[in-house]
């Protein structure tokens, strides 16, 4: 609103909020945000979307059968967890989704170093690697059974395939985009090419390599229903495929909650790791 009480008649804008005015810088491309503010919209995020889910099944709009509440759904959590051994499942998952991962870890990481520091590997392997990745792992889940059967093996392969191929590709991008002007300055200061790559390029590529394998993790726990469909007897997957069959919808999300609640908790270890080893990044 204009305002015409200046000495000179020239119109002037009133002031705006402060509140307003923060508002608005929230939504400036990389707008800085201070430790509390993200905590607290993220908090308020979450807190929207229950209380949405809250209202719409306790109104009535969305039958229970296809959509429970979350208080049902927590409830249906809370026995599963204490009362029907549900933990149990929960181990064995774990078990299968960071020992397909850690496999993944293994093996990608030297592998992407090397596409990424070296032509000769990317012209080798690279194209191999871009080609597989779009290949769903789920189309894999027939022959992994043909070669490893339907014992713990086949689950942890499924696995290792769903992360293998976009964790390569993560960290060769990361070793790529180290710096010439850093391994210039090292040669010019008679570094040979061995420490140059071990001196030099590993220790650039460490920090976000680690942070790649939090990404990764997050997929991996995205793979493990999948991997569990077939020949299992205990698994989170298995335990969400036999609530679908009893059409036990409040089973079958409080399973997929579980799924997405240890997802953030493997995040999170990560994200503490990261900040415990890489304090000058944070």
């Amino acid at each position: 609103m204009l305002s015409m009480d200046n000495y000179n008649g020239a119109p002037q804008r009133r002031p705006t909020h402060p509140a307003i005015r923060r508002f608005r810088s929230y939504l400036r491309p990389r707008a800085a945000l201070s430790a509390r503010e993200r905590l607290t919209i993220s908090t308020l995020g979450v807190v929207m979307f229950f209380t949405i889910w809250l209202l719409v099944t306790e109104a009535g709009w969305i039958q229970p059968f296809f959509l429970p509440s979350p208080l049902a759904v927590a409830r249906r959590l809370f026995e599963m967890v204490f009362f029907e051994g549900y933990l149990f499942d929960v181990w064995a998952s774990a078990c299968r989704v960071f020992g397909g991962f850690l496999i993944a870890a293994v093996v990608a990481i030297p592998i992407g170093i090397l596409i990424g520091n070296f032509p000769f590997f990317r012209s080798l392997i690279e194209p191999l690697l871009s080609t597989a990745r779009y290949l769903p792992a789920t189309a894999f889940v027939p022959l992994m059974i043909i070669w490893l059967g339907i014992n713990e093996s086949q689950k942890i392969a499924v696995i290792f395939i769903g992360t293998f191929f976009p964790l390569a590709l993560f960290i060769a991008s990361i070793s790529e985009g180290v710096s010439s002007d850093l391994m210039n300055s090292a040669y010019s200061l008679g570094a040979s090419s061995r420490q140059v790559f071990f001196k030099v390029l590993l220790p650039a590529c460490i920090p976000s390599i680690v942070d790649s394998l939090r990404i990764t993790a997050g997929i991996a726990w995205t793979y493990v229903i999948v991997a569990e469909l077939v020949g299992a007897d205990s698994g989170m997957g298995i335990a969400i495929l036999q609530s679908q069959r009893f059409l036990l919808t409040d089973q079958v999300i409080a399973g997929i909650v579980a799924v997405g609640i240890l997802g953030i908790l493997t995040d999170l270890v990560f994200r503490f790791a990261h900040a415990k080893l890489f304090p000058y990044l944070h």
